[in-house]
């Protein structure tokens, strides 16, 4: 039998205290980077989600003006707009948009959740309500932001109109542009 030096003994015990430590340690931090990645993943979805939404509001633009009779402006549709505030677009001057109004003589502003647009049931129908879009449309702004005259594609006596559409990340009712991911579009159309 071999006979330990005084300075072998109780190695193990401080190594395999350390070694928990730093492995503690690994382990702390790899479930911080996770939750951190979570979340961080979970926000993209939010925003992704958003833009699409954003995109349904575009799509709903152009089946409406495809249905209209006549492309009348309005008034500035921002205190109609509950999100999708026309400052959100910076080809627009500040208070000089123009909305284009429905049959009813008011300026038309369509907001909905997605859960009315796509059939889903349980818990994706339950996602689906807590997105939302908001469109409104005006002519095509000029080159000053004004939306008041029309701007027609060269050669043509087609009319641009331009739809602007937001996504939220948040129903209808609990949409606010301070507390959600808001995600502003716009289109170019013209109408034959």
């Amino acid at each position: 039998m071999k006979k330990l030096n005084s300075s072998e003994k109780g190695f193990a015990l401080p190594v395999a205290l350390m070694l928990l430590v730093v492995m503690t340690l690994m382990g702390a931090a790899l479930v911080t980077t996770t939750s951190s990645d979570m979340g961080s993943n979970n926000e993209r979805d939010n925003s992704s989600q958003a833009f699409y939404a954003a995109e349904s509001g575009i799509s709903m633009a152009k089946e409406w003006l495809a249905l209209q009779p006549s492309y009348v402006p309005g008034s500035n549709p921002d205190n109609q707009l509950r999100f999708c505030k026309t400052s959100l677009f910076p080809s627009i001057r500040p208070g000089q948009a123009r909305a284009i109004r429905n049959q009813g003589g008011q300026n038309h502003i369509y907001r909905n959740n997605l859960s009315a647009l796509i059939s889903a049931s349980g818990q994706e129908a339950t996602r689906l309500s807590n997105f939302s879009f908001e469109y409104f449309v005006t002519q095509t702004p000029d080159r000053n932001g004004y939306t008041s005259s029309p701007q027609k594609k060269p050669g043509t006596n087609n009319i641009y109109y331009t739809i602007y559409s937001c996504g939220c990340d948040a129903s209808i009712a609990n949409c606010r542009s301070q507390n959600n991911n808001i995600i502003a579009l716009e289109a170019v159309v013209t109408i034959r």
